[in-house]
């Protein structure tokens, strides 16, 4: 099955690995994993809560570009470099999400591709 759309940010790890940003499947959604990387630089060095909203600013657009909105996310994973983020990451979440309530899934990794990357977050979205 191919998908019906496929939608890039430009961001530099898009043609090296070789995937979309989003793909639009049907009323489907699916954000790739997403940093608070912009124009190939990690912004807000050191600051969990900034680099979780800087993240979802990209899936917002990637979201915006495929006609959906944060309100249509039905499930969020947030991908954490330290647990010692969770509170940070957990707030910045619940600032966009509390009146949505999405399935969320919050898991420690061993390490990003820079390590000044703290967290990484994607989504699925669904239009009716």
């Amino acid at each position: 099955m191919s998908a019906d759309r496929r939608i890039s940010s430009g961001g530099p790890w898009e043609d090296v690995v070789g995937y979309s940003r989003a793909v639009v499947a049907g009323p489907w959604v699916l954000v790739s994993g997403s940093t608070s990387t912009i124009d190939g630089v990690v912004c807000h060095e050191g600051d969990a809560y900034a680099q979780t909203m800087e993240a979802f600013g990209v899936v917002r657009r990637a979201l915006e570009q495929a006609g959906l909105t944060l309100d249509d996310v039905v499930r969020t994973r947030m991908y954490l470099s330290d647990m010692t983020y969770e509170a940070d990451v957990a707030r910045a979440h619940s600032e966009l999400f509390d009146h949505v309530r999405p399935a969320a899934t919050m898991v420690e990794i061993s390490r990003f591709i820079s390590p000044v990357m703290l967290v990484e977050v994607e989504v699925d979205a669904y239009k009716a």
